[in-house]
């Protein structure tokens, strides 16, 4: 239905949760980069073993894809990686809650690149969505 992208947000949301929660744990004993490396394979081969499971390779032809497309992905790829690497190392050295709620101002970000690159609308409503996150990041940030 048009609403499943809800469910699955939500779902990610918790699982995102997760992700603070037991790698905190996790990094008690471990380097931010190695812990992420091992996410990041550990993933992979989830995400493989997802993709053949769930036959989307099936079919599948690299060279009827855009090297727009590629470029796209990979500069997402990057981009990921990135945010892992840096997720982790602030990570071991903050608080759980404080970390997850500075990264989950990506949510900002995205909205105003969207406005900025995709051409989505900055409405009025969610202006004030903007600026009620900045608010409530600052009151959890500054005690």
């Amino acid at each position: 239905t048009e609403a499943m992208w809800m469910l699955y947000a939500a779902g990610s949301a918790v699982a995102a949760a997760c992700v603070a929660i037991f790698g905190k744990i996790g990094l008690k004993e471990i380097d931010p980069t190695l812990a992420t490396i091992i996410r990041g394979v550990v993933m992979a081969v989830i995400l493989i073993v997802a993709g053949f499971a769930f036959r989307k390779f099936d079919g599948f032809n690299p060279f009827a894809v855009s090297g727009r497309a590629w470029l796209f992905i990979f500069l997402s790829a990057l981009a990921g990686a990135a945010s892992w690497i840096l997720y982790f190392i602030a990570l071991k050295g903050g608080p759980a809650g404080a970390v997850a709620v500075l990264d989950k101002t990506s949510v900002v970000l995205v909205i105003l690149f969207a406005a900025l690159f995709l051409g989505e609308a900055l409405t009025l409503k969610s202006a004030l969505g903007v600026v009620l996150t900045v608010a409530g990041t600052l009151l959890i940030l500054f005690k």
